[in-house]
């Protein structure tokens, strides 16, 4: 066993639809989440300053005894974890690698879509992992910078949402893809309004609940799991204003998170 708590970090409020499935999956687990809501989002960004922007968010996580931490973002865990995954001395994990595992397994043409913010777009990185399972998939890959501020404004299935949305992936279903990979944690709020456009027969792999899934069965066959809750089984830190989090991320998480939230200064880290 191991009581040592889970660390999560994100861009902002996207990564607590990653934190919601390991809640699900693994409920006698203590989770510390940060979500740089100052410097949100992370996608636009150049591959140096979410290097930075990564380093600093696992500084912080680790000034915590966690036994794990899970980069609930897209763009740091195609664009910095293969960089710096072997800097910290404690375990660290992305989103990538289970929900490619996942489209592999989903797809039955073998054409699989990738949606994602332009950094990780730009990296490549899904598209290389899925050839090396199969170097005959094809993979269709289209950054969607704008999902990540209508999400984060609450912008969940509005007229202006749904506009969006055909916009961005009409190349993609038009190439006939059958599974979709949602690319960034941010993007599971989207997930009715993207399956209404992209139809019945596409399957959408949630980025959070697929590694949510690996961590269980690393736990499992680790014996990672935690024998006791703390008092304080979540909490919730953010660079940035804290009602706003809480009024939102109450709607991500679908549990109040009131009173739990604490706002510190990341630059320190």
């Amino acid at each position: 066993m191991n009581n040592k708590s889970i660390g999560v970090f994100d861009s902002g409020l996207g990564g607590l639809t990653a934190v919601k499935q390991i809640m699900q999956e693994l409920p006698n687990e203590n989770i510390i989440y940060f979500g740089d809501t100052g410097r949100v989002p992370y996608g636009t960004r150049s591959r140096d300053t979410i290097l930075k922007y990564t380093r600093g968010d696992i500084r912080f996580l680790r000034t915590f005894d966690v036994k794990i931490i899970v980069i609930a973002c897209g763009t740091a865990s195609s664009a910095a974890l293969p960089m710096i995954k072997n800097e910290f001395d404690v375990p660290i994990v992305g989103v990538i690698d289970a929900a490619v595992y996942a489209a592999v397994r989903a797809t039955r043409n073998g054409k699989i879509g990738v949606i994602g913010t332009s950094g990780t777009i730009k990296s490549g990185e899904y598209e290389k992992q899925i050839k090396a399972y199969d170097g005959n998939m094809e993979v269709y890959s289209k950054a969607c910078p704008m999902f990540v501020p209508l999400v984060e404004n609450g912008y969940f299935d509005s007229p202006v949402t749904k506009l969006i949305v055909e916009e961005y992936l009409e190349e993609i279903r038009s190439k006939g893809v059958d599974t979709l990979i949602l690319g960034c944690t941010h993007y599971p709020l989207l997930a009715k309004t993207i399956g209404e456009y992209m139809g019945g027969g596409v399957t959408l792999i949630n980025s959070g609940a697929e590694v949510a899934k690996y961590l269980k069965k690393k736990f499992d066959r680790e014996m990672m799991h935690s024998a006791a809750t703390d008092e304080e089984q979540y909490r919730y830190y953010v660079s940035d204003d804290i009602s706003s989090f809480e009024e939102l991320g109450g709607i991500f998480l679908e549990r109040e998170i009131n009173g739990q939230v604490s706002k510190i200064d990341i630059e320190k880290y």
